[in-house]
């Protein structure tokens, strides 16, 4: 259970994350600045005050990196495995009341009687062939 709440977590943290990033406002990232030919003061610009996406940036990203640790332990400690390993194994098939299981032959109950078995047809020999086999000399 603590798996799915975690995982749900990390992956709305991602998407968060995601578009956070994307609202952004990018931060003179042209080619002359990167040259020195702009106006910017620093390698990467002037130092603005963090705004309120910067700040939900750093959390989402500080959730992001504690998700992750915490699945990576949860998945060294290898669980349940499956949820299908936890199940108990189907029931063997029980024949029905009235049949009898294989090898036996049904008793009957006080005052039934069983059906008499049908008479088994007479073995017969083969038939003698109709020309008789030459002698051998």
């Amino acid at each position: 259970m603590l798996y799915y709440l975690l995982t749900t977590i990390y992956v709305l943290s991602c998407l968060v994350l995601l578009l956070v990033i994307l609202l952004q406002q990018g931060k003179g990232g042209d080619m002359a600045s990167a040259f020195g030919g702009g106006s910017s003061q620093a390698a990467f610009g002037a130092r603005a005050g963090a705004t309120l996406l910067s700040k939900l940036t750093t959390a989402m990203a500080v959730v992001f990196m504690l998700g992750a640790l915490g699945l990576a332990i949860l998945g060294q400690r290898g669980g349940s495995g499956s949820v299908l390993s936890s199940s108990a194994p189907p029931p063997a098939p029980v024949a029905p009341a009235g049949t009898p299981a294989a090898g036996q032959q049904a008793v009957p109950a006080a005052g039934q009687t069983t059906p008499a078995a049908p008479a088994a047809a007479p073995a017969t020999a083969p038939a003698a062939p109709a020309t008789p086999a030459p002698d051998a000399k």
